[in-house]
């Protein structure tokens, strides 16, 4: 796996953990996850809250290697993952009764397999 050139701290852990969770799990979807995250911060995801809503249904768990931004509007609850959020996307998520959460939390519930990633 290429080594990410970010000076952001809890980005480079943050490799590191789903990098070694792929070793411990044997999950292609952490080496994944960290792939997408040691891009280039040009290159890396964001997606509207609006693209969830039309991607996903009811119960769904979203990993999103970026940001998740708050165009859009969603009426259903989904899990999401991502290693940010804006305001108003997190507002929109919890209004709809679903959850915003860490990649660090969803490595600690889930083992990998149901979870969608979006770019």
């Amino acid at each position: 796996m290429k080594k990410s050139r970010s000076t952001n701290p809890r980005l480079r852990e943050l490799i590191t953990t789903l990098a070694k969770r792929t070793h411990d799990s044997g999950q292609a979807i952490w080496r994944d996850l960290a792939e997408r995250l040691a891009r280039p911060s040009s290159r890396r995801a964001e997606v509207n809250v609006g693209r969830i809503a039309r991607y996903t249904r009811e119960g769904d768990v979203v990993a999103v290697p970026g940001k998740v931004l708050g165009a859009g509007s969603i009426a259903h609850s989904v899990t999401v993952a991502a290693f940010a959020f804006s305001e108003k996307a997190r507002r929109k998520i919890t209004t709809a009764g679903g959850r915003c959460m860490s990649f660090e939390e969803l490595m600690k519930e889930s083992k990998g397999s149901g979870v969608k990633i979006m770019e």
